[in-house]
């Protein structure tokens, strides 16, 4: 007759089987649902720099004006959870010391809402949810997670077309090591705007159609590799008027070398891309493995706790009348 195991050998092996199961678990099922684009994202980023600006009051271009970009991020939390998409309200405006802070963001000297829907997987854009404008390539507000080191696709609002830009190594961001991308737009006409002729150096006609013409010298973005989040960003914008079929730039509308992530932008996005990086890790590699470490432990001592057990023999009954054998 066999002993029974132990409670405690039994219960020490359920756990060690369940976590060993569940650590692989974590990686296949639970981190894939972990890498998805929030839906209830709520961020200001803001660029500052100095750079040209035309003036509506003064009717011409001033140079070497403090220039104020900022971006307001709102996630439309019930499209997104109906469409399965991130869809993301973004608001921008384009400031001088004179309309900042500005009580109405109209006031502002360039004022966008625009509305950005993609997949919560992959980043790719996906059309519906009323986005607006309809756009394309792999990166904008965002990376997809996980960054590769090669060429992205980046939707360049102003151009209303993507750049390609270029991994160029590693740089650290207010102490945290991200990936450096890099890009060019080349002088592109955008579009057309009705102006008086005198402008654009046309006295003799009241009114023409203006082309608008767009070029940024330098495209730089540090993304954080594991959450595609934008550490910290950098443009050189030229926004200009030329008359009509022409090759000459008549009215800088607004330029600068470089507008750039102030510090406390920096800041905030190197902890937002910590602290959802720390949660990835935690449930790619942390908790999983020492759930797997922890459930091999518990399942071996169980294992040999039940094998010992049903393996003993039982205690021999003691007789309390032994027979006595003759000596001879």
């Amino acid at each position: 007759m066999q002993r029974k195991p132990s409670v405690l050998s039994l219960i020490l092996l359920g756990t060690g089987v369940f976590l060993l199961t569940l650590a692989p678990l974590l990686v296949v099922r639970v981190l894939p649902e972990a890498k998805r684009t929030p839906l209830d994202i709520d961020t200001t980023t803001v660029f500052t720099g100095t750079g040209s600006y035309f003036d509506t009051t003064r009717l011409k271009t001033v140079h070497e004006q403090k220039i104020t970009i900022t971006r307001q991020v709102r996630g439309d939390v019930a499209a997104g959870a109906s469409s399965g998409n991130a869809v993301w309200d973004v608001a921008t405006s384009v400031d001088t010391d004179a309309t900042l802070p500005a009580s109405d963001p109209r006031d502002s000297l360039q004022w966008t809402r625009e509305r950005w829907v993609t997949d919560r997987r992959s980043n790719a854009p996906v059309h519906c949810c009323k986005e607006s404008p309809a756009f394309d390539g792999e990166a904008y507000l965002k990376f997809p997670f996980d960054v590769e080191e090669r060429d992205y696709l980046w939707w360049d609002g102003t151009l209303g077309g993507t750049v390609l830009l270029r991994y160029t190594g590693a740089a650290t961001v207010q102490g945290h090591e991200g990936m450096r991308f890099t890009g060019s737009v080349p002088p592109t006409r955008t579009g057309v705007r009705q102006v008086p002729g005198k402008l654009v150096g046309l006295p003799d006609k009241p009114q023409v159609f203006a082309e608008e013409w767009y070029a940024n010298n330098q495209v730089e973005l540090v993304v954080d590799q594991r959450t595609g989040r934008i550490l910290h960003a950098a443009t050189g914008p030229r926004k200009t008027l030329r008359a009509p079929k022409t090759d000459q730039d008549a009215v800088v509308l607004m330029a600068s070398d470089r507008l750039a992530f102030t510090e406390q932008t920096q800041r905030h996005q190197v902890q937002l891309a910590e602290a959802a990086g720390n949660q990835l890790e935690l449930l790619g590699s942390t908790v999983p493995l020492g759930a797997g470490t922890l459930g091999a432990v518990l399942a071996l001592a169980g294992g040999i706790l039940v094998f010992r057990g049903r393996s003993a023999d039982p205690t021999a009954p003691v007789d309390t009348h032994p027979e006595k054998h003759p000596t001879g």
